[in-house]
């Protein structure tokens, strides 16, 4: 790429970043503790009443809390936005519904804020959306009531909610642009996938994608931390959920020379071969039809976790994009291929360990990118690796050596192509 398309490229992100990234400090370090559970509320039941026609949510709480309400479309959703809350619910609570509700799902969703999210059967309109004080022997309850209504009128409330939130959301968009470091080591953006209401692959014995990936991110960013040549960052250090769009971002806004999204898999046709890592790289066409099918669960994330799209903001100066991605994924390659290569000496691979798809996660056009399933945690010896310390120590020794390759060789290749000019 010429020095006059990379100076205009770096003016177009810029301008980018101011209009709606996250600011640098974002992803610097992980978040400060958080108070104990105790001191926020706590959800301990979860109820649905009534039928095909009218249907009732109720939760009850331990304190009144503040609550907003919106739906969407495409599969229809009714999200709960309220405070964070401790979801103490019983076993199995949201997997069957009633009337109008097929199912629900619950969780963080960002530092002080939890989400609960109905799966429903058609369109529906939010009647009521109210708390109810603690009275007598009775808990605080959040009440949400829904009804049925065609599809024309749940579209055109839709539009009017969607105006309302804009309105609502203005001021949060007009951010600082992010101010460039002061430290000149380039900074790794370690992805953990999944979190909060999005647990991703569980297990038959009850292990969960979410929880296996971060403790292996957390380890990561402990040995590259100690290596003294990065900085780390992570996009989620909990169990919150991070929008697919906000981790790319993130990346983005830090001005990231690397992003690791870290995922585990799951044997859909119980493929006897289904077993060990495999690396992914961004393609618009899918390697096969595994990478395909894996592409489309994780691009689900933000369905699951009920994420408004209606402000995404599109991308910029698409030729300049393309002229900048074209080098960013042939470096996403050259990590790529080292990762397997490292892996192959501490960990088991996947028959066919370098594929292509179209994640979502990857499509950031100035960061190389790559996302890694460590194993499948549906595979019962996987399993038995993806949570011993052990070998999490060894597959995270494996992964920072790939990462001092990568840009070992960028910085030789740099002084090379210096050097010719």
């Amino acid at each position: 790429m010429s020095i006059r398309a990379t100076c205009l490229l770096a003016a177009i992100c810029a301008a980018w970043l101011a209009a709606g990234a996250v600011p640098a400090g974002a992803v610097d370090r992980a978040a400060p503790p958080r108070p104990p559970s105790e001191d926020y509320p706590v959800a301990t039941e979860a109820r649905l009443l009534g039928d095909e026609t009218r249907t009732r949510f109720v939760v009850e709480l331990t304190r009144t809390v503040e609550l907003s309400a919106f739906t969407l479309a495409d599969p229809y959703r009714v999200v709960i936005d309220v405070p964070q809350v401790v979801f103490r619910l019983p076993a199995k609570a949201g997997e069957t519904g009633r009337g109008l509700v097929k199912a629900f799902r619950f969780g963080l969703v960002m530092q002080g804020g939890s989400r609960i999210v109905l799966d429903v059967a058609g369109p529906v309109r939010v009647d009521k959306a109210f708390v109810l004080d603690p009275v007598d022997e009775q808990p605080a309850r959040l009440v949400i009531d829904l009804v049925a209504i065609d599809r024309d009128s749940f579209l055109r409330n839709l539009a009017i909610e969607n105006q309302a939130r804009r309105a609502a959301a203005a001021p949060a968009r007009e951010r600082e642009p992010a101010a460039k470091s002061a430290d000149p080591r380039p900074l790794v953006v370690i992805d953990p996938g999944h979190g909060g209401l999005d647990s991703g692959t569980v297990a038959r014995s009850g292990e969960t994608e979410k929880t296996i990936v971060l403790d292996f991110a957390l380890k990561l960013r402990d040995r590259l931390e100690k290596t003294g040549k990065y900085r780390v960052a992570l996009t989620r250090t909990d169990d919150h959920f991070v929008p697919l769009a906000e981790r790319v971002r993130l990346a983005r806004a830090g001005q990231a020379a690397l992003l690791i999204s870290i995922h585990a898999d799951a044997l859909i046709h119980r493929d006897p071969e289904g077993h060990g890592a495999t690396v992914y790289t961004l393609s618009e066409t899918a390697s096969d039809e595994e990478a395909a099918r894996l592409a489309d669960t994780e691009n689900r994330a933000d369905l699951i976790a009920g994420v408004d799209l209606t402000d995404e903001p599109g991308d910029v100066a698409d030729i300049l994009i393309d002229l900048a991605q074209r080098e960013t994924k042939a470096f996403s390659m050259q990590f790529a291929r080292a990762l397997v290569n490292e892996f192959k000496l501490s960990g088991r691979l996947h028959k066919r360990p370098l594929k292509s798809a179209g994640f979502r996660v990857l499509k950031a056009p100035d960061v190389p990118s790559v996302l890694i399933e460590l194993g499948f945690v549906t595979n019962p010896q996987d399993l038995k690796l993806l949570t011993s310390d052990a070998w999490r120590s060894r597959a995270a020794d494996s992964m920072v050596q790939a990462v001092q390759t990568f840009f070992t060789t960028r910085v030789a290749g740099a002084g090379a192509a210096a050097g010719s000019n």
